[in-house]
């Protein structure tokens, strides 16, 4: 069978619901996550998806952050927020387990820590969050099954993924300590999906200011690595960059990869 999983940056779904509701219906995937829906579980628009056909998941949060799994395949498991500091309260991730054909495949939907400014306390946050995700992954590898850590990641891996590199250095998505924790997560094991396919400049950001769209000067963030069990079966990733020229839209747009099982 052919498995689609999708990731998108909603930018407030309440605010981009038409947007998501029209990509859902033209596009179909079999399973999307969603990163900084910015809504509290029980406001999140559920009738409104579940009437494409979707099961959903959130991990919501009033106002920030928050993540959701929509899935045309049931949930076999659910896991809720990154172990490790129980006096996190950030809402930034969720993990859905699926059946198909081969087996199970686990899908875990993050919303990496920004970081900026780097001379606050959201940076040091930032790579402990880290940190603590190199030990779940670490754990989840063990398991020997597909797995899928998929979102915004809020890292630029090279010079490549930003259209001007030299202005982004410094920042906390580009910067040495970030870039070596990311390396780190990398190294566990997990493969780059869109960098397996194509060595070709793909952004999947684009800022709302100083005309960043038009301009084509954007950056990629929004990543699915892969265990080996899951990167043997990935057939391609398509970054659905028409999305970004909506209406209203997000300042991400959805990034899909398709594998077979």
């Amino acid at each position: 069978m052919g498995l689609r999983i999708a990731t998108w940056n909603i930018n407030g779904v309440k605010a981009r619901l038409e947007s998501l509701l029209r990509w859902l219906s033209e596009e179909k995937p079999d399973i999307v996550v969603l990163q900084e829906i910015k809504t509290v579980d029980e406001g999140f628009p559920r009738l409104e998806i579940e009437a494409l056909g979707y099961n959903v998941e959130t991990h919501g949060q009033k106002s920030w952050n928050g993540v959701a799994i929509l899935s045309l395949l049931p949930f076999d498991e659910v896991c809720r927020g990154l172990p490790g500091d129980d006096s996190d309260e950030q809402a930034r991730l969720i993990e859905g387990v699926f059946s198909v054909e081969a087996g199970a495949i686990r899908v875990c939907n993050i919303y990496l820590p920004n970081g900026n400014p780097v001379d606050t306390e959201k940076f040091p946050y930032k790579l402990s969050w880290m940190r603590r995700l190199e030990s779940y992954v670490e754990q989840r590898l063990r398991l020997e099954e597909p797995f899928v850590l998929v979102g915004d990641f809020n890292l630029i891996p090279e010079p490549i993924d930003a259209h001007n590199p030299e202005g982004w250095w410094g920042d906390a998505l580009y910067r040495p300590e970030s870039l070596e924790r990311f390396r780190t997560l990398k190294n566990l094991g997990l493969t780059d999906a869109l960098r397996s396919v194509t060595d070709e400049p793909t952004y999947t950001f684009w800022d709302f200011q100083a005309g960043a769209w038009r301009r084509n000067a954007g950056i990629r963030i929004d990543h699915l690595l892969l265990s080996p069990q899951a990167a043997d079966r990935l057939e391609n990733v398509v970054v659905h960059k028409d999305v970004r020229g909506w209406d209203k839209p997000s300042d991400h747009v959805p990034v899909e990869g398709e594998f077979t099982f």
